[in-house]
């Protein structure tokens, strides 16, 4: 930790202390930056309430992992299965069995956007899925999703509680 009296932030909200914070050899610009607002939310039409915070972008996190060789490599396209919910009513059963395999290892990407399924297929072609997991009102109401293996073109019903394993013995 180094202080440095000198660190202005060029935002104007601030009212005390401001921080940045670098990598270990400073070789980018700030990963992060913050700092004290006293009169922020104030200032929208909320409370006044002291408040501090922070934010950082994605572009110096990238430099760095790539610097640290750290950064995944996504060419290979590395996901197995994409979780599509037909609907914001099944985003909560979507991130749950998005979860369920993840602990299972399945690379799995969770959509939550407002897309169409012919979005979905084209998305999955490109990124090279293996499989979709399809979840729409009915399989809520089941407690099933729909399994399509596309290397195969196949189309399975599997109960929630057993797509980890399903997708574990798929992937063999």
């Amino acid at each position: 930790l180094v202080f440095d009296a000198s660190v202005v932030r060029g935002l104007a909200y601030y009212t005390g202390v401001v921080f940045e914070a670098f990598d270990r050899s400073a070789q980018l610009r700030a990963i992060c930056g913050g700092g004290r607002y006293d009169k922020l939310l104030e200032s929208f039409g909320g409370e006044a309430l002291p408040a501090c915070g922070f934010g950082f972008g994605d572009a110096v996190i990238v430099e760095l992992l790539k610097d640290k060789n750290l950064l995944p490599d996504f060419s290979s396209g590395s996901v197995d299965a994409i979780v599509f919910p037909f609907s914001p009513d099944q985003h909560r059963a979507a991130a749950t069995v998005a979860s369920a395999l993840r602990k299972e290892g399945v690379a799995t990407d969770l959509v939550l956007e407002n897309k169409k399924t012919k979005w979905l297929f084209k998305h999955a072609d490109r990124i090279g899925a293996r499989c979709t997991i399809l979840i729409g009102d009915k399989e809520v109401e089941n407690g099933t999703v729909q399994v399509k293996d596309l290397a195969k073109g196949e189309q399975a019903e599997v109960k929630m509680e057993d797509v980890g394993a399903h997708m574990t013995k798929l992937l063999k």
